[in-house]
């Protein structure tokens, strides 16, 4: 005797009472680097001064592991859009000044911003913790009302989040941020810097990053990992700190998979503190370790980092034009078999097609490809 039409009813309830799987995030454009620019020191000129700086660099160093077609597109890059994600910082960066001259800088600084070209943008204020979150809440407040209604792809950095409840606050502050500058409600959106021990593993011992993406209410695009307070607080010297040590690896992976749970949470490495400066030996050394970290965390499935110096620039873009044009023929051929059904020494499912057709716009999106080398449309890309 075989299932009837009652039991299948109940059993078509009982999987609709288990809950959805979240639908995948659309792949839009999203920003390969955050570059991050203490508040004292930027300007309407800071993005052009960026790309100025790093072709210079680019120019007096030249850039040795590359070929030449890729060290000719970063100089395109360079010269046309060469920082994608802007964070004006009033947090580490920026420091702890007297309330009147942090008021000057956040009015200059939202003004600046306005007459900005950046495809994406923000500021990072200070934690929203007791000791801080006035200065936070009146430093955003000061910036909004000297920049205007927001760019598209605006967000403000939230630092060292310890619990659900910083998250409670920073919805909070957003909408009376929003009633108080005419804005419409979610428009002020966020992303939690991951840099304590407590915002990865709580005392329960359960991650508490799934319900901080809960408790945003759809508010939240990204979380970004903040190197050097996390390996601080576990314990790591100042020489083993870097992006590869192995909690940064833990962390990271928690991130992601917390990220992978909501749709439009995206993960961010963190920074490296070798900077490509002094001779010519000293900038290679430099840009040697960044490309390596930058190429790692494409790997590992983390598409964007922080950026520190206009120096960095031209490795962030080479390692990452260079992770999709060697990864471009493969890539291809075995959407192509998967397509067409053909034996290709690979057997991949539905979900390996999926991330081909993601690595393939991502390349697309941040100009390592172009729309004709991928083999097939967008329009097939973004259904598949």
């Amino acid at each position: 005797m075989g299932l009837t039409d009652l039991d299948l009813e109940e059993l078509l309830a009982s999987a609709e009472h288990a809950g959805d799987t979240p639908p995948p995030a659309p792949v839009t454009r999203r920003p390969v680097h955050t570059c991050y620019v203490p508040a004292d020191r930027f300007s309407a000129t800071t993005v052009r001064d960026w790309g100025a700086l790093a072709l210079a660099a680019l120019e007096e160093h030249g850039l040795p592991g590359f070929s030449e077609s890729i060290v000719d597109m970063v100089r395109t890059k360079l010269a046309g859009e060469p920082v994608e994600d802007l964070r004006v910082d009033f947090e580490d960066g920026y420091g702890v000044r007297p309330s009147p001259v942090e008021d000057e800088h956040a009015l200059a600084a939202g003004a600046a911003l306005r007459a900005c070209a950046v495809p994406f943008s923000g500021l990072r204020v200070k934690s929203l913790e007791p000791a801080t979150v006035r200065r936070a809440a009146r430093t955003l407040d000061l910036f909004l009302s000297a920049l205007g209604p927001p760019p598209p792809e605006f967000v403000v950095t939230i630092p060292k989040p310890t619990s659900v409840a910083n998250v409670d606050t920073a919805v909070l502050l957003c909408r009376q941020l929003e009633h108080a500058h005419g804005l419409e409600e979610g428009r002020l959106r966020f992303e939690l810097q991951v840099e304590t021990p407590q915002a990865v593993l709580g005392p329960d011992g359960t991650s508490p990053l799934p319900r901080m993406i809960l408790a945003a209410r759809g508010r939240l695009t990204g979380l970004h990992y903040g190197t050097y307070d996390y390996s601080t607080a576990l314990g790591v010297a100042p020489a083993h700190q870097a992006l590869d040590h192995p909690v940064a690896d833990h962390a990271k992976a928690v991130m992601q998979v917390a990220a992978a749970s909501a749709a439009g949470v995206h993960v961010a490495d963190g920074s490296t503190n070798i900077l490509p400066v002094g001779d010519t030996a000293a900038v290679h050394a430099a840009w040697q370790v960044h490309a390596r970290l930058v190429r790692r965390s494409l790997e590992r499935g983390i598409h964007q980092g922080w950026d520190l110096h206009p120096a960095q620039l031209p490795t962030r873009y080479a390692a990452t034009f260079g992770f999709y044009l060697a990864g471009l023929p493969e890539a291809r051929r075995r959407l192509d078999a998967y397509l067409s059904r053909r034996d290709s020494g690979i057997l991949d499912e539905p979900a390996t097609a999926r991330a081909i057709a993601r690595f393939l716009l991502r390349g697309v999106h941040c100009g390592a490809l172009s729309a004709p080398s991928v083999g097939r449309t967008i329009e097939e890309l973004v259904a598949l």
